[in-house]
């Protein structure tokens, strides 16, 4: 069986490409999303794998729901989804297309779990840091957890930094079990 991530890939690279190809990226991202949002909704979620509907009706119903939020390309490049039967990978398809996006501009989504809040400058101090070390501009979203008692749990991507105290505990009772 193959995978969403596989179907959906070469249809993310291709909206990316076109996108940026006429400037437009932002508002695909924007269309993509809304797209993927509608198909996750049960009721189009049943409509769409109706076995008695043609692609075609499928596909109009959908654009027909996205209506003006979407331009001719897009509805285009809905339409082609939907000729292939590729209607139901739209959510990963936006995924993806995210994170060909961010790659291509160099950004990176992290969230960083501290114990107390920060201020606005500790969070400027940490995003410069981190974009100096991983060598992209990262975009800091806050989680407050009084669970970690202090110190910071930062999540980069794939990468993850644990300066917490209770992280640190763990370390300790870890080494005093070997």
């Amino acid at each position: 069986m193959i995978n969403t991530q596989t179907l959906a890939r070469p249809y993310a690279k291709a909206a990316f490409e076109f996108a940026s190809a006429v400037g437009q990226t932002e508002s695909w991202s924007k269309m993509l999303s809304l797209s993927a949002i509608a198909v996750e909704v049960p009721e189009v979620s049943a409509l769409l794998s109706d076995p008695r509907l043609t692609s075609e009706s499928k596909v109009q119903e959908l654009v027909r729901l996205l209506g003006d939020d979407t331009d001719e390309a897009f509805r285009n490049f809905v339409r082609s989804l939907g000729e292939n039967d590729r209607l139901s990978v739209l959510p990963t398809v936006s995924e993806l297309y995210e994170d060909i996006k961010a790659q291509a501009e160099k950004t990176l989504e992290a969230e960083i779990e501290t114990a107390f809040e920060l201020s606005n400058a500790q969070l400027q101090t940490l995003a410069a840091a981190l974009s100096k070390r991983l060598d992209r501009t990262v975009n800091l979203q806050q989680a407050v957890n009084p669970a970690l008692i202090g110190g910071v749990v930062i999540r980069a991507g794939d990468v993850v930094v644990d300066g917490s105290v209770r992280g640190k505990l763990s370390q300790l009772a870890e080494s005093l079990k070997s």
